[in-house]
């Protein structure tokens, strides 16, 4: 129950033309606190809540705990999270050994694009894609979360 994965800045939309698939997504927070962050996600037609943990130092690794639920109570959770609905595309590209879930933000997070990959552990090596800008693990400011309540269009 441990999220271990590294997040970067995209620099080009390259990864759309590489992705195998994309879905839309709609997430809201019951709780921003970051010892306990809890998310409610629509991702297609799936839904989840996931509870996470406050980061590690490097901002690297954290506690995840995640459930399926069904859409209908998803939908009912998210009329109940705070302000700042998080919408966005996620494209998922394989890139040599790894997956890396590539975020394209919509609405006042539009112009942002994230992709996040995961990892076996803190240290793992992987080859990063051309496409792949800035590394930004562990700043808050790209958490979901943070973006929900100051958007990208803020900064």
């Amino acid at each position: 129950m441990k999220e271990i994965e590294r997040k970067f800045l995209v620099k080009n939309d390259n990864f759309k033309h590489e992705a195998i698939r994309a879905l839309k997504m709609t997430q809201g927070y019951l709780s921003k606190d970051p010892k306990r962050t809890v998310r409610i996600r629509i991702s297609g037609e799936q839904a989840f809540i996931t509870v996470k943990g406050e980061a590690s130092k490097s901002g690297v690794s954290r506690f995840e705990w995640e459930k399926s639920i069904l859409v209908e109570e998803a939908q009912h959770l998210i009329a109940m999270c705070l302000d700042g609905v998080i919408n966005k595309i996620r494209h998922y590209v394989q890139y040599e050994n790894h997956l890396f879930e590539v975020d394209e933000f919509l609405d006042d997070n539009h112009g942002l694009i994230v992709a996040e990959v995961e990892l076996a552990n803190e240290n793992e090596v992987f080859k990063c894609p051309e496409w792949l800008g800035k590394e930004v693990t562990g700043k808050k400011k790209y958490y979901n979360s943070q973006l929900s309540q100051n958007p990208f269009r803020r900064w």
